[in-house]
């Protein structure tokens, strides 16, 4: 996907996720983030937001904590809030050129165009979280969702090596668009593959709902699995992100 791609799943998700969040009310809970309100849910995505924003704007190549403003509201005033930070965020992307160094949390992309994909993620996982809490679900575009998943896969699940229960092979196929995805041990590590291939479980679906599985959102059942069902069950148990 291209940088303006993500921005535009960044302001039609932030969209979403704050009529969601208006609609449900802030104190409502929210089922796929278990011990959340709707509020609390506002303040992550704006303090993601304004992280991100920072580290672009300053071009800061080094660490910026995630806080929120003194002044910053509660409530129901939190949501337009929410609404102007995003799109505060989304000019700040679009502004600095997507190569720009800047501080990320991966090895592999220290650039500001990393910011807008996370975001543009970030914000279509959350949104789902937000529509939990309103008793609506609207699927992940197609692409972004696939794009997601090979985030989840090729940037985070090796940073979480260590704690992964990983019995054989799991391969990972996209049933709506393009995307296949074989994870296997190599000693300590993971080693994550683009392929088709046969791997101990198998685990079939739309690009949303692999994406949802994966984050927690959905459970398995959601999808098609084919080998050691419960293999796949420990694999996404083990993943703490």
């Amino acid at each position: 996907m291209q940088v303006q791609e993500y921005l535009d799943a960044l302001a039609r998700d932030s969209e979403m996720l704050a009529d969601a969040a208006d609609a449900a009310g802030p104190d409502a809970p929210v089922p796929t983030c278990p011990g959340w309100t709707v509020a609390d849910l506002i303040v992550h995505m704006v303090q993601g937001n304004r992280w991100a924003r920072i580290i672009v704007e300053s071009r800061s190549t080094e660490r910026v904590m995630p806080e929120m403003p003194d002044d910053a509201p509660a409530g129901a005033a939190l949501v337009p809030y929410f609404r102007s930070d995003a799109q505060e965020l989304i000019a700040t992307l679009a502004a600095v050129p997507p190569d720009t160094s800047v501080w990320t949390f991966s090895a592999a992309d220290r650039t500001a165009g990393f910011w807008s994909r996370r975001r543009a993620q970030e914000t279509a996982v959350h949104r789902v979280d937000a529509e939990s809490a309103a008793g609506t679900r609207h699927p992940v575009d197609q692409a972004l969702a696939a794009d997601g998943i090979d985030e989840f896969l090729t940037a985070f699940l090796p940073r979480l090596a260590g704690g992964v229960v990983l019995d054989g092979s799991v391969h990972v196929h996209c049933t709506d668009v393009e995307g296949e995805w074989l994870v296997r041990r190599d000693g300590d590590g993971l080693v994550v593959t683009r392929e088709h291939a046969k791997g101990d479980v198998a685990a079939r679906g739309t690009a949303s709902d692999l994406l949802l599985f994966l984050w927690g959102r959905v459970p398995a059942s959601a999808l098609e699995v084919f080998g050691d069902a419960d293999a796949l069950d420990r694999f996404r148990e083990s993943i703490r992100v």
